[in-house]
């Protein structure tokens, strides 16, 4: 049995200095020929459950810069919101600083210029960051969250591809920018959309 442990204790002590010697090399090695780390921008994930603290701030233009609500051209060519690789081609809110990419328009963005702003009245459920609605079913043009009925701008329509009407939770948040709106921001995809108040 003496001899069985003596042979371990020896086993082991030879290969620890293998061991060392093999860092040692390895270390000199590398303080000689050091081998650069990549650089890589941190990128954060949009949407996978975070929740923006706050809706967008309300955008100050100077009085002669603001733009007069005029119909949008049709053909008029769509934004670009993806803003780095794993970012959705849609208005979203960044995870690490709750910045709404996709809300700098301002009071005059023609699309979202409604005649009669609150016709259905104002949405008197909760609004902002301290309740989480359940879409309930419905589509783009009418869904209920909780009894109560909206609709997405139609120039949001495609921005609310990949949402499931029946069971994705959305926030609800003011627009001080465009009166009559609301914007749904979507907990699973990181993306928000215009939304009027039905009733």
């Amino acid at each position: 049995m003496k001899a069985l442990i003596a042979l371990s204790a020896a086993t082991l002590a030879v290969s620890s200095l293998a061991f060392a010697q093999g860092r040692g090399d390895q270390h000199r090695e590398q303080r000689a020929h050091p081998t650069p780390t990549p650089r890589r921008a941190i990128e954060h994930r949009v949407g996978e459950g975070h929740i923006p603290a706050h809706g967008p701030p309300e955008v100050r233009m100077p009085p002669a810069r603001v733009r007069v609500a005029t119909p949008a051209p049709a053909e008029a060519p769509r934004r670009v919101y993806r803003d780095a690789p794993s970012h959705p081609e849609a208005p979203h809110v960044h995870p690490e600083n709750d910045r709404w990419v996709g809300h700098e328009s301002g009071r005059g963005d023609p699309h979202y210029h409604l005649d009669r702003p609150w016709e259905h009245g104002r949405f008197v459920g909760v609004i902002g960051s301290r309740h989480v609605w359940r879409l309930r079913g419905g589509r783009r043009d009418r869904f209920d969250i909780g009894g109560f009925w909206f609709q997405v701008s139609p120039y949001d329509y495609d921005y609310a591809n990949g949402w499931l009407w029946d069971n994705d939770d959305i926030v609800l948040y003011n627009d001080f920018d465009h009166p009559g709106w609301y914007l749904a921001y979507n907990v699973r995809l990181g993306v928000y959309v215009h939304v009027l108040y039905l009733g």
